[in-house]
């Protein structure tokens, strides 16, 4: 999975003015997202999240497949939610009956519950995506990485109103052995994806539906952004490749956990 850089500096802005409570940044860890198990001396985490639904048991492994089966499609939105492109991103979705995956972050789920709720009640899965969006998670140490990922459970469950994410997304896929497998103990399935859309860089509408027709043989999990700056390209992306995926007698579905 390919770390995003482009189009990022509003998320130091917001996490200089906003939460400079948040972390501590000392240690290195490797990138190794591939790997299955942590040392036994990983710290506890500083944050607990917000009782919810039964975490239940989900592997440590990065979820890439669609519980919809062979055909089915994933539709994952990250770094939200959005006011201005959240809903219209909602609205794509309600006109074509199709259900996703909202990887949030905890300063914008905890800045707009009300879109939280939002999501949440149009029947699409939450997801946990940081705190702060910081894709160089994976070289702070587990302390640092323990507070992103379980403060951010804490303020999207607290902003949806009880329903906890049951995914997480590192930032730019910065996993760790840890992460995942503090994620996993929490009931949140690491995630992956299969389509990167680039549509962070706002490459045009045609560009973004043109990588998901020539990349969707990669695999069932496409990655869109309806925060970061101006998503119009995105909702059109969307309106264009919703129906087109229909067309191929694909399925939507959650990722697997």
């Amino acid at each position: 999975m390919a770390r995003h850089s482009g189009g990022r500096g509003w998320y130091g802005k917001v996490v200089g003015a906003a939460l400079g409570v948040t972390m501590l940044a000392v240690g290195a860890s490797v990138w190794t997202a591939q790997a299955d198990s942590v040392g036994a001396s990983s710290p506890e985490a500083t944050a607990s999240a917000t009782p919810g639904e039964d975490a239940g048991h989900v592997a440590v492994t990065i979820a890439h497949a669609s519980d919809a089966g062979a055909s089915g499609v994933n539709i994952t939105i990250d770094d939200g939610p959005d006011p201005a492109w959240t809903p219209q991103v909602l609205d794509v979705l309600r006109e074509y009956e199709v259900k996703a995956t909202f990887c949030m972050t905890g300063i914008q789920a905890q800045a707009h519950p009300d879109l939280v709720k939002d999501v949440v009640e149009a029947g699409h899965k939450l997801c946990n995506h940081s705190v702060s969006h910081d894709t160089s998670m994976d070289k702070k140490s587990e302390a640092y990485q323990a507070k992103e990922i379980l403060d951010a459970e804490r303020m999207i469950t607290e902003a949806s109103g009880g329903v906890r994410p049951v995914y997480y997304r590192a930032p730019g896929g910065a996993f760790t052995p840890y992460s995942r497998k503090l994620a996993a103990s929490h009931g949140m399935r690491p995630l992956g994806w299969n389509v990167d859309t680039k549509d962070f860089e706002r490459p045009g509408t045609d560009a973004i539906v043109a990588t998901v027709e020539r990349e969707l043989p990669n695999g069932p999990t496409l990655l869109f952004h309806d925060a970061g700056g101006d998503r119009s390209q995105t909702v059109e992306a969307l309106r264009r490749i919703l129906p087109w995926l229909r067309e191929q007698d694909r399925t939507f579905g959650f990722p697997v956990r």
